[in-house]
């Protein structure tokens, strides 16, 4: 069941009904299994309780290099990159989003990838350089149709798109 009701089309982020998220997160609690955290992370982080999503997701990236694959440490290092995005540390989180889509990319594996490649997106639109978060999105929407993505996640990626060229336009005819 998805949690997200749509996209702020000027922000990019993830517009949620708080409530179902506040009872999800208390449905899962303190469980410690790695979906668990990620779940609690994304949760954490859409209802901006941001300090305790860092906190989180940096457990979570230790429980993933520990006991998990490298998928399940790419997923969960790139969930950490976005709670450092959203906390306004774009520079940190844009180089692990790199090494992420990099390593992602050179293994084959397109939706994680995509992943990593829609949200240094969504960094560099908040850093306003639109022209990269535009190429960003525009890989992303590559290997998501590639993998085979739902319609939601293309759907997002093409207003990520759109909202990063209206930007672009913006900022060309401000300057």
């Amino acid at each position: 069941m998805s949690y997200i009701l749509g996209y702020d089309p000027d922000t990019l982020r993830e517009q949620v009904d708080p409530v179902r998220c506040e009872g999800r997160l208390d449905e899962i609690g303190e469980q410690r299994s790695l979906p668990a955290l990620l779940e609690r992370v994304w949760l954490l982080k859409v209802l901006d309780r941001l300090d305790d999503a860092l906190v989180l997701s940096e457990q979570s990236v230790r429980v993933a290099r520990m006991a998990g694959t490298r998928k399940d440490l790419l997923r969960a290092r790139i969930l950490h990159a976005t709670v450092l995005q959203v906390r306004g540390q774009l520079a940190a989180a844009d180089q692990e989003l790199t090494a992420c889509a990099e390593e992602a990319d050179g293994q084959g594996w397109a939706g994680i990838a995509a992943f990593a490649y829609q949200h240094r997106g969504k960094t560099r639109y908040d850093g306003e350089d639109y022209d990269a978060a535009r190429t960003d999105f525009k890989r992303a929407l590559f290997l998501r149709q590639e993998s085979g993505a739902p319609d939601e996640q293309l759907e997002s990626t093409l207003l990520a798109i759109d909202a990063s060229e209206r930007r672009r336009m913006r900022s060309s005819v401000a300057s």
